[in-house]
């Protein structure tokens, strides 16, 4: 079926395809592209989109980022915003590595003082914050303290040492989603998930140096409202997420829906959009250990955040705090929220899926802290360790047309697969040492899944963000140092 032909251009980058487009479709599905970035899309965006387009309960319109590029069950790059009443949640609608986000931190370091210590600095980073598949970290918590990081996220350990008191306040919902219960998580799950705090993890997880070069400030006053106020000053970008622990919880609760789908009568076109009414039990257990993974994640990104800052301290023998290495923003890009939005004049709680996609909120908007209320979210969208990424602000375009979302990265356009056969990873790194980007990773298999040719142009995909309106772009960032998994 081509589910393309009926779709029309409803306005410059937003496309809509109809709900008579495919049998059972409840609401419109949208896609926001570029004429180029649209021709590039494989066609399983359109296939899954429509997908969710069939979900109980779902409002407005089923959509796709830019960004957007086949998935579980929805595509990454999806948006759902599901009735909290009538409506569903599905582990879909979320992915397995459930908070996986990205965490950006400032420094007053200038690329002249970095670029002669970059190998000894990404050395030290990639020895102190492990990562790779199965990897554990230095991080040690009993059962009890473990279970305690499930329901408060980073302030949890905050209070240990593990940052300062204002790190916080820098991120999404205070570090902390309430409403997490561990009695919801199965033993499997926390046994994946204790030992794994302060580590990266593998696949497209990475922690990335990075230099603002002449040109790359779009608009000063807001990069300076937010800790960048120069040109050649050095930042730090991180990607990671709940690892293990969030598999696990996705893993288990895709199994729970699966039966319970036949006892609420609900049935999906694709058996990787199990769900369940997320007023029902199965429905709300899931979402108290969702939050449990989330608030790891939180708490997982915090302890990589202190990490970062003694390898700096020891390296350039100074303080951190003198360094100036303080959060700018963190944000997740795999997660489900209650929201309240106005849907047909009517203000609703929904269910708001965000698979691959960023919170996008403007400013004044009340779940902002007031650090930032005044100029709106800060959104961090990343990109592959060649090409560099973005730092943008939210608007009040996303509230109306997104449910509050914006793009998360790149957006792959080749399978690891087939990246793997492609790319030489030995050759991939000696080009980025000759172009001054200094890897280190876990393994070549790694290298070669996330070279450039395997993604969509990063500056595309942040002009098609940009050019919409759901979000708007501040700063340009890119690498010289970067560790992987």
């Amino acid at each position: 079926m081509d589910l393309t032909r009926g779709m029309k251009k409803v306005a410059e980058g937003i496309w809509e395809i109809p709900r008579t487009a495919k049998e059972g479709m409840l609401v419109p599905a949208r896609i926001y592209a570029t004429d180029e970035l649209l021709k590039g899309m494989d066609e399983g965006v359109f296939e899954q989109v429509t997908n969710v387009a069939c979900l109980p309960g779902i409002q407005k319109y089923a959509l796709c980022m830019p960004d957007g590029h086949w998935g579980y069950g929805f595509p990454i790059g999806g948006v759902a915003a599901m009735d909290a009443k009538t409506g569903v949640i599905s582990p879909g609608g979320i992915g397995f590595d459930i908070n996986c986000g990205m965490r950006l931190m400032r420094t007053t370091l200038t690329e002249a003082e970095v670029k002669p210590k970059i190998r000894d600095l990404v050395d030290r980073l990639f020895h102190a914050i492990p990562c790779g598949v199965g990897t554990k970290g230095f991080f040690k918590l009993s059962p009890d303290e473990f279970r305690e990081v499930m329901t408060h996220g980073a302030p949890s350990v905050i209070r240990r040492g593990y940052g300062w008191p204002e790190d916080a306040e820098r991120i999404e919902n205070l570090g902390r989603i309430p409403g997490g219960d561990p009695d919801k998580v199965s033993a499997k799950a926390t046994s994946r998930g204790i030992h794994q705090l302060g580590t990266l993890g593998s696949g497209n997880h990475y922690l990335e140096i990075q230099v603002v070069y002449p040109g790359s400030i779009y608009d000063p006053a807001l990069a300076k409202a937010m800790g960048i106020d120069r040109e050649y000053q050095v930042v730090v970008m991180f990607h990671c997420g709940s690892r293990g622990f969030g598999h696990q919880v996705a893993t288990d609760y895709l199994e729970t829906f699966a039966r319970a789908m036949k006892r609420y009568g609900i049935a999906v076109r694709d058996k990787e959009l199990a769900c369940a009414p997320y007023a029902s039990p199965e429905g709300q257990d899931y979402f108290k250990g969702m939050v449990c993974a989330a608030n790891s994640a939180f708490a997982n990104r915090q302890v990589i955040t202190h990490r970062i800052r003694e390898v700096f301290s020891d390296v350039f023998k100074r303080d951190a705090r003198d360094l100036g290495l303080e959060v700018i923003y963190d944000v997740c890009h795999n997660i489900a929220k209650i929201e309240r939005y106005r849907v047909d004049g009517e203000e609703k709680e929904l269910v708001i899926h965000r698979k691959g996609a960023t919170r996008s909120f403007p400013p004044g908007h009340p779940d902002l802290a007031e650090r930032y209320r005044s100029i709106g979210q800060p959104v961090i969208i990343g990109g592959s360790m060649e090409t560099g990424s973005y730092l943008l602000i939210g608007t009040a375009m996303a509230m109306e047309e997104s449910f509050g979302s914006t793009a998360h990265g790149s957006g792959r356009t080749m399978s690891r697969t087939a990246a793997r056969k492609k790319v030489n990873a030995r050759d991939l790194l000696e080009r980025l040492d000759q172009r001054g980007i200094y890897v280190r990773a876990a393994s070549f298999a790694g290298v070669a899944e996330e070279a450039g040719m395997a993604y969509k142009d990063i500056s595309e995909v942040v002009d098609a963000v940009d050019t919409i309106g759901l979000s708007k772009k501040v700063v340009r960032l890119q690498p010289i140092g970067n560790i992987k998994g």
